[in-house]
């Protein structure tokens, strides 16, 4: 099955930078949560961009055919970590259909907020 796009932007990005409750389950983060449907493995291109540097990356990201990845942007470090309280904005690029939905958890406080949404597809 082809189902989703090749082309994502999540413009809204900001890893909190302090959490309230046991890690790693309730630890603040960023997540792109992928689902490949499709017959063949999806290799995803991964850029980072912010408002007063270069952009980060590529990060190279795998999502095994018929398979889902929550990929928390947190625990990505090759080429470099994403810096915590430093708002960016993020594109990838799959070599084959996918689906995108952005999610944070902020546990700044004890009351803890979570948003998601779809990615924008192009």
């Amino acid at each position: 099955m082809q189902v989703g796009k090749k082309i994502w932007a999540i413009a809204e990005g900001y890893i909190p930078g302090w959490s309230h409750g046991p890690a790693p389950v309730l630890t603040s983060h960023e997540a792109a949560c992928i689902l490949n449907a499709g017959d063949k493995e999806a290799n995803i291109s991964l850029t980072i961009y912010f408002a007063d540097r270069p952009p980060a990356g590529p990060y190279r990201i795998q999502v095994a055919a018929e398979r889902t990845l929550h990929l928390r942007f947190n625990d990505l470090s090759d080429p470099e970590k994403i810096p915590v309280e430093t708002p960016y904005s993020s594109l990838l690029i799959s070599d084959v259909p996918v689906v995108i939905q952005f999610t944070r958890l902020d546990s700044r406080q004890e009351a803890n907020a979570l948003v998601t949404t779809i990615a924008y597809a192009e």
